[in-house]
């Protein structure tokens, strides 16, 4: 009986020291992730007096919505902004890259969660993962429903971009956009949807994997990346420029006149504009002013395909840079970050070849 008893009080105490300890250990041996709060929708929630969404919750509430997430990560929030991401530009982006860059410098960090709205969020995940350069992973994340709404989608999303964090696989990929239980690759993906929580696609390359409720799985990995480091503080102006119908050269002249470093043109098919805007794209470009040709079309390369006056060959014979497959609001990004080193054309066309 003495010995059951001397069993029993030694086995008791083992497990109240495994119970102690067991805890603290686990706890140790979760990856860091660190998350950086900027603002957007997944910050938001529905005013009484004005009866719509707006900023109303830091990054901290928002973590405290997701207890579980303990499991998966320890987690620093940074509250950086509250805005909405139509607020977002280059000095917020800069402001940005820098926290970005200083959390994964940390040897403990495995990689940095960016909360912020869906609006620009492709163009802020763009410009981080031409300007970040660790093999660390940057997983951005946002929500199409504000934090009033029963179906909030922001916990989930949250969730799923701790345990892409963690994942070892993750690294190399660059810059993801993490919601609806997809992952994306910052230079492929875009917004396709007002109000849908898988508002964000690939278009024809697709997903880069999935954050599945048993694992996080990676499918392939983005090869067209690349680094451009950032030079200071501010950026050289660069304005979008529309064809459409009936375009007149105009809006482009302003452009130019208000003291434009760079254009991008939001062309159409292959890159194509007509006379008006060919004439207002040579005298720019004549002016020592780069213009950079994208497209309206969702999917595909631009090209200088056609030869009649504002088709794509034309444009290329004028000193026009080509986007390749870049939207124009990336193509912005990409030429604003290449102007910090040369307007030369075939400097420029260089980049975008990558």
């Amino acid at each position: 009986m003495r010995i059951s008893q001397r069993f029993a009080t030694t086995f008791g105490a083992c497990l109240a020291g495994a119970a102690l300890f067991a805890p603290l250990s686990a706890h140790a041996a979760l990856p860091v992730c660190k998350m950086i709060a900027t603002g957007g929708t997944i910050a938001m929630k529905i005013d009484p007096v004005k009866n719509a969404p707006v900023p109303a919750i830091s990054g901290d509430d928002l973590l405290a919505t997701v207890p579980e997430i303990a499991k998966v990560a320890k987690i620093e929030v940074q509250n950086l902004a509250n805005v909405p991401s139509d607020y977002m530009g280059p000095e917020l982006w800069v402001s940005l890259q820098k926290a970005v860059t200083e959390a994964l410098a940390r040897p403990e960090v495995s990689g940095v969660i960016v909360s912020h709205g869906t609006d620009t969020l492709e163009e802020t995940a763009y410009f981080l993962d031409l300007t970040v350069k660790s093999e660390k992973p940057v997983i951005l994340i946002g929500a199409q429903r504000n934090a009033s709404e029963k179906d909030f989608d922001g916990p989930r999303n949250l969730l799923n971009a701790a345990r892409i964090c963690a994942d070892q696989e993750a690294r190399g990929k660059g810059a993801m956009i993490a919601l609806n239980n997809q992952i994306n690759a910052a230079r492929e993906v875009t917004k396709t949807h007002t109000s849908d929580v898988e508002t964000f696609k690939s278009g024809d390359y697709g997903v880069l994997g999935n954050a599945d409720n048993d694992r996080v799985i990676f499918y392939r990995t983005p090869l067209r990346r690349q680094h451009v480091a950032l030079k200071g503080d501010t950026l050289p102006a660069v304005e979008i420029v529309s064809m459409y119908g009936g375009a007149d050269g105009k809006l482009l002249r302003a452009a130019v006149a208000a003291g434009a470093k760079g254009i991008v043109v939001q062309a159409l098919g292959w890159g194509n504009v007509n006379i008006a805007l060919h004439d207002a794209i040579k005298e720019t470009i004549a002016k020592g002013v780069p213009v950079v040709i994208s497209t309206r079309v969702p999917n595909g390369r631009v090209l200088p395909n056609y030869g009649f006056v504002g088709g794509g060959k034309t444009l290329k014979d004028a000193g026009a840079v080509f986007a390749d497959n870049l939207p124009p609001q990336k193509a912005r990004l990409l030429l604003m970050l290449g102007l910090q080193n040369s307007s030369k054309a075939e400097d420029l066309q260089r980049l975008f070849d990558k």
